[in-house]
């Protein structure tokens, strides 16, 4: 499809806007005119859209009416992550190809799919009596996320920008549309350990300092810790191990240094700030101990945990689902990150949209019938939220 077609498209349709969307191999940070796309349909109705680009990554922001009401922001991405072998495709999969009534291609389900839902249920709401729909559109959600959301967050708030309430539309439905709508997510913690020791032979053990053992009680010690017990809705916070770096090439020699990757999933109990903290004086204190070297440690959240928790806003968002899809969701904080952990700062979000299971796969794709579901739930969250607020 090219550019200049771009006004032909139904824009009630989800299943052609699409289609459109993954006919752009929009691999992060690449654009490919994607966000062309989401411009050209919310331009047609009646969006003001503001292109908002931060180093090589294209943003949007659109809004379509008056700051008497309540802002209603919508927030995903255009960017998908690399295909992997084409050849093991069923079909090719920038091309979007329908087979047997499921939509194939990169991004079907996480999240072009769920961006033109969204923008179709638009087209065919009635135009809220007051208040605005905006979306928030990144290029940088499946990339180092650094300047998507969270550098349009910043923009926006410093403008004084308001969004009262965010409907994000990741894929969180598990094994049928709508089974799981997310109202908070644990956040993510990294960090390295690097314990420094001294070089020697095997055979003089005394004229070393071995820092691999003390690298290994360390991370036993950090495993074995119980940061919390949990948070309402929420698992208790985990660490994982998922690197240990020594470099010896040699078999002989007591290696100088020892490092260690780690990643903490946290409830809201915790945050980035306190984890460094803790960590920090159980290394001191592993220092002390073994009297031979040193232990440093260097980490950061990479999004901190939040809890929407449920009301009003959450309500209106469980009824959509009930009222068209005929189940009751379950209101989950599994599940990793997303960009809700930046939206979180400027207003209560939730999550939900299609289901998550081919994402990031070969063959990624979306039955067509989904895809109008998730329109017709996004149609009545709209129309339930000017409504209640």
């Amino acid at each position: 499809m090219h550019a200049e077609s771009l006004a032909a498209l139904d824009l009630a349709d989800p299943l052609a806007l699409a289609q459109a969307l993954i006919r752009r191999p929009s691999v992060t940070p690449r654009d490919e005119g994607a966000m062309a796309v989401v411009e050209s349909a919310l331009t047609e109705l009646g969006f003001t859209v503001r292109r908002m680009p931060f180093g090589d990554i294209l943003n949007l922001y659109a809004k379509r009416g008056d700051d008497r009401g309540p802002n209603l922001c919508f927030a995903g991405h255009t960017d998908v992550v690399p295909e992997g072998d084409a050849s093991a495709w069923s079909s090719a999969p920038f091309e979007a190809q329908v087979v047997d009534g499921v939509l194939i291609g990169r991004g079907a389900a996480d999240m072009k799919g769920g961006v033109a839902a969204f923008i179709s249920a638009v087209a065919r709401a009635p135009t809220p009596a007051r208040g605005a729909i905006s979306l928030l559109i990144t290029g940088d959600e499946e990339g180092e996320a650094l300047d998507g959301t969270k550098k349009v967050v910043e923009a926006l708030q410093a403008e004084g920008e308001r969004i009262d309430h965010c409907l994000v539309g990741e894929p969180t439905s598990v094994a049928v549309l709508g089974d799981m709508v997310k109202i908070g997510r644990r956040g993510s913690f990294n960090g390295w350990i690097t314990v420094e020791g001294v070089e020697g032979h095997v055979a003089y053990p005394h004229r070393a300092a071995n820092p691999v053992p003390v690298i290994v009680d360390l991370l036993h010690s950090l495993q074995h810790t119980v940061w919390d017990e949990g948070y309402d809705g929420f698992q208790p916070t985990n660490f994982e191990i998922t690197e240990i770096e020594v470099g010896n090439p040699t078999k002989n020699v007591i290696p100088p240094r020892a490092r260690a990757r780690l990643n903490i999933r946290f409830t809201p109990r915790l945050t980035g700030e306190g984890l460094v903290a803790r960590i920090k004086e159980i290394c001191a204190a592993a220092e002390a101990a073994w009297g031979k070297g040193k232990i440093s440690f260097e980490g950061r959240a990479s999004g901190e945990a939040f809890y929407t928790g449920e009301g009003p806003f959450t309500q209106v968002v469980a009824t959509a689902v009930r009222e068209t899809l005929g189940r009751e969701p379950e209101l989950s904080t599994s599940g990793g990150t997303s960009d809700a952990r930046f939206i979180r700062f400027i207003c209560p979000v939730v999550e939900l949209g299609l289901v998550g299971a081919t994402m990031h796969k070969t063959d990624e794709r979306v039955p067509v019938e989904e895809l109008e579901g998730l329109t017709r739930t996004y149609q009545r969250v709209i129309e339930g939220y000017f409504a209640a607020f």
